[in-house]
């Protein structure tokens, strides 16, 4: 185990040696040539800023031409941004988005998290301007998530508001105000930032409805930037407004608001159309026809000035193309005048090659045998998945059987309930036969004894004696509580636990209940009237602590 470890310090200390042998030679040549390569993108991103697109592609392709061919990835990913963000001012949305998501990959290649935010907002940005704001609502929220990481308060502040802005134009206002209400926490140590919140704020009211609100909202940020330079904001403070009174049927505040934005408006033809389709909408909604299809006519003008625009700016980048190629072409010859110098440096190469190629196998060995250890530890990996699958398996397998008990278990419940139900249902036709018999006995009795000359019959008396005993009612109910127990266990004892002052007769008629014995049935068991049978229940019911006798048997139910 000790000999990887030498041959790994050997090939550091060796490849060091060899950089510090040729560095010290080239570095002071390299050196001016990457301070050339910063200076023109120092310079491109000037041009830039001042809106001269052109001499700022140019000078950041010369740029990235140089830091490609020494492979300096921070100057690369840098030109690579700002030449997306020139195409993207001149509205050549596919060249951008090429040079933004070659950026991109070098950033995450390099593990540049603060880079890859920054180059996630342009890639947003390039889709929003294209309106494919799912898209763009995709990048922001990566960039969004990835300021969180950082927890930097000011980057997580803008790209809320960010996020909050593309979901305020998908008509997501309810989403997009969560994202707004982040976003001023952690921007309340910077004020200036809060206002431009507080506007996107108004714009959500509005959006929702709050027409008041939002333009209460819009008229005081206005009265706090009152004075700046910059009237962007100014103009879109104002056109909330204008749309706040246009929901509010208020046109003539809403046309003196567009009209103060379409004055503050300066370059920003898109802005322009948005402006004079406000008062389209403005002249259409109060009645003035003519205005509103000579705003419609403007809004159509500057459409059409866009596309000269884009046009114009399509030739001037051909244009910027063809003589960076002339440059490339110039530089090749260069290069072709020097290519007889490096015949000695390849002479070198050719010995150092050799050198590498000894290098080369002694790693090439050390990788086999990682590889080796990596198919060790991925059969290890391969065994305890399947052992993990098999435990699975067998935990899918006893839920199963759980299941399948529980169902059965479901099933016994649901046969001895109907089970109950039948012998409740049999013990209720034979307590209505045997009051039937009963009524039967007493009315023939009661006929024998309204015949003197044959109740004076020895035999006949006796039989009337026997009948009598036979009538005995407390027989008759022991024997039906005791089949009722039999049916209903623990009923009668629970209920006389928790009603202790309940009478025999009321336990007979709660039993009756309890078999859902109608009305009818009860009153012929008990001899008694509907009418008594309906009072006796109200009564019942009283006793047992219920508001109303259509509970009496939910309640007994539940015993």
């Amino acid at each position: 185990m000790v000999l990887p470890c030498l041959n790994k310090k050997f090939l550091q200390y060796t490849l060091l040696f060899l950089g510090l042998t040729f560095s010290t030679g080239l570095f002071a040549a390299n050196n001016p040539i990457q301070q050339q390569c910063d200076s023109l993108i120092a310079s491109g991103r000037k041009e830039l800023d001042v809106r001269n697109y052109l001499k700022a592609l140019e000078l950041s392709k010369e740029a990235l031409q140089i830091a490609k061919k020494n492979s300096w990835q921070e100057q690369i990913y840098t030109a690579n941004k700002n030449i997306g963000s020139a195409y993207l001012a001149m509205l050549n949305y596919g060249d951008a988005l090429d040079y933004y998501l070659t950026a991109y990959k070098i950033a995450l290649k390099e593990n540049w998290p603060t880079k890859e935010v920054q180059i996630l907002n342009n890639i947003a940005v390039l889709y929003s301007k294209e309106k494919k704001l799912d898209r763009a609502l995709e990048y922001f929220t990566k960039a969004y998530k990835l300021s969180k990481k950082e927890n930097d308060s000011v980057t997580i502040a803008g790209y809320s508001l960010n996020v909050a802005l593309v979901l305020t134009n998908m008509n997501k206002v309810d989403e997009a105000r969560k994202y707004l209400d982040e976003a001023l926490g952690y921007a309340k140590n910077d004020p200036e930032f809060t206002d431009n919140l507080q506007g996107a704020v108004a714009e959500n009211e509005m959006l929702k409805g709050h027409s008041a609100k939002a333009r209460q909202m819009s008229l005081a940020l206005l009265d706090k930037i009152k004075g700046q330079k910059n009237k962007t904001e100014t103009v879109t403070l104002q056109l909330i407004i204008a749309k706040a009174c246009l929901q509010e049927n208020d046109y003539a505040t809403a046309l003196r608001y567009t009209q103060m934005a379409l004055k503050n408006n300066k370059d920003d033809i898109e802005t322009k159309k948005a402006i004079y389709t406000i008062f389209s909408e403005i002249y259409t909604k109060s009645g003035a026809l003519l205005e509103a299809l000579r705003c419609k006519d403007s809004v159509f003008a500057l459409q059409e000035k866009i596309s000269d625009i884009k046009n114009g700016k399509a030739y001037e980048e051909t244009r910027v193309k063809f003589e960076m190629q002339e440059y490339q072409n110039k530089i090749d010859i260069n290069e072709a005048t020097i290519a007889s110098e490096r015949k000695m440096f390849y002479s070198v190469l050719l010995a150092l090659l050799a050198v590498l190629l000894l290098i080369f196998f002694v790693l090439r060995n050390l990788a086999i045998k990682q590889k080796q250890k990596k198919l060790i530890a991925e059969n290890s990996h391969q065994m305890l998945a399947l052992e993990l699958e098999k435990k699975k398996s067998e935990a899918l397998l006893q839920e199963k059987l759980f299941r399948e008990q529980q169902t059965e278990t479901l099933l016994e419940q649901e046969r001895l309930k109907n089970e109950i139900e039948y012998k409740n249902r049999k013990l209720s036709s034979k307590a209505l036969y045997m009051s039937g018999k009963d009524q039967l006995i007493e009315e023939f009795v009661g006929l024998l004894s309204d015949q003197p000359e044959v109740a004076r019959i020895p035999a006949v008396r006796n039989h009337i004696r026997h009948l009598k005993n036979t009538l005995k009612p407390d027989n008759e109910w022991e024997s039906f509580l005791r089949h009722f127990e039999e049916v209903n266990q623990g009923f009668l004892s629970h209920l006389r636990q928790k009603h202790p002052d309940l009478t025999a007769n009321d336990i007979r008629f709660i039993c009756y209940v309890y078999m859902n014995l109608s009305a009818k049935e009860m009153a012929t068991m008990l001899n008694i009237s509907l009418d008594a049978c309906r009072k006796r229940k109200e009564r019942v019911a009283l006793k047992l602590g219920l508001p109303d006798a259509t509970a009496l048997y939910g309640y007994l139910s539940g015993i």
